[in-house]
């Protein structure tokens, strides 16, 4: 094919901006958009010039595109993957997968089945800083990790969470910061240390008028004995972005988008077993790291996915490698709920069960305020 025809369910918001970037592709070609609102569809597809559908199996079906791009609300993101499978139509989901671990194992099996494309939009895997991370740890320049740490202390307004009926409710969203902000840094966080054996966590709501967490933490911990601890809110001014990660030969930190590497010149076992000095600790040297410069962000990982489509390409953001997320955040809140740790993976009918209860908790939303505004930091 000369370009990849896409089409993009979910226009209103952060869909808008990939209706932006697709349009300005090379290898690609906006075909067709899908959003359950009138006039934001008429106002999308008059812009582009393209067909408009209220329903997305009419989108899906109507032979317009060859993939497709899903940015509605989380639930819908495993049905409208499913049934793009079964129409032969690779995709690209928006962050996360899926609200719940047994939903995503749905969406995973379908698109095994089907051989087609999937990715999930984790555009921060682009970003220099956290390539450098990877490559550091993948050439063991840590050693055995022992301890690792996240701490995403973000903010958001009432204003914001008035701004919409499905957000922070069970209902609409199936959760709060942990499934709405935390994805990202959570896929990061699982991409360079792999995932814990158990979690346990706290969840509440500190300062909002919602219904769910906006404050969660956990600590974790790793197969080998590693341990780990986990934060996230959207209640915390100035905010705060801190990843660490100790191992044997080093440790990495990365703050405020700057990365800083230390170097052990003994590693930290061997030297505690052969120093014979009492008051000794191992030479530790902060060491300059190599930031590989290349594309970034959301359209990144757009013309990955539409480069593996039509090349072969191997994906930045696997689609099934978003499971790992949905398994960290369903875990801190089943162990927040339930106030015990939780082995992962989490048991999928006992979270299930949870949410079912939660959603029917559910009360709904007073004092809305509806607005339909990509967040500028992240067009």
């Amino acid at each position: 094919m000369d370009k990849v025809r896409i089409g993009i369910v979910g226009v209103g918001g952060m869909g808008s901006a990939h209706a932006s970037n697709v349009s300005q592709m090379e290898t690609a070609t906006l075909a067709a958009v899908c959003d359950i609102d009138p006039s934001t569809l008429k106002a999308t597809s008059e812009k582009y010039g393209v067909p408009g559908f209220a329903n997305h199996l009419d989108l899906l079906s109507s032979g317009l595109v060859d993939a497709v791009m899903i940015a509605t609300p989380h639930y819908f993101h495993p049905p409208i993957a499913v049934d793009a499978f079964a129409r032969g139509l690779h995709v690209l989901s928006e962050k996360p997968i899926a609200v719940t671990v047994a939903a995503a194992d749905g969406m995973i099996a379908a698109a095994k089945a089907s051989g087609l494309k999937f990715a999930v939009m984790y555009q921060m895997r682009t970003e220099p800083v956290y390539m450098a991370a990877k490559r550091l740890i993948d050439e063991g320049r840590l050693g055995e990790i022992y301890r690792t740490c996240l701490i995403m202390g973000w903010y958001r307004s009432q204003a914001y969470y008035d701004s919409g009926g499905w957000r922070a409710t069970w209902t609409g969203e199936g959760g709060g910061v942990l499934i709405n902000q935390a994805p990202h840094l959570l896929d990061i966080f699982s991409w360079l240390v792999g995932m814990p054996e158990s979690i346990h966590g706290q969840v509440w709501t500190q300062i909002h008028d919602i219904e769910v967490e906006d404050e969660a933490f956990a600590f974790l911990a790793y197969p080998n004995g590693a341990h780990g601890y986990l934060y996230t809110s959207t209640t915390e001014v100035p905010g705060a972005d801190i990843l660490e990660i100790a191992g044997e030969k080093g440790k990495l930190r990365v703050q405020n988008g700057k990365l800083s590497f230390f170097e052990l010149a003994m590693p930290r076992k061997q030297f505690t077993v052969e120093c014979e000095s009492m008051w000794a600790s191992p030479e530790a040297s902060e060491l300059p790291v190599d930031l590989t410069e290349s594309a970034t962000g959301h359209g990144a990982i757009t013309a990955n996915w539409v480069d593996a489509i039509v090349n072969d390409a191997p994906l930045i953001s696997p689609g099934e490698q978003g499971l790992n997320a949905v398994e960290l955040i369903n875990g801190m809140i089943m162990s927040g709920h339930t106030n015990a740790p939780v082995k992962l993976p989490v048991d999928r009918a006992a979270y299930d069960e949870l949410l079912d209860g939660l959603r029917a908790s559910s009360k709904g939303k007073t004092g809305l305020r509806e607005q339909r505004v990509t967040d500028p930091q992240h067009a």
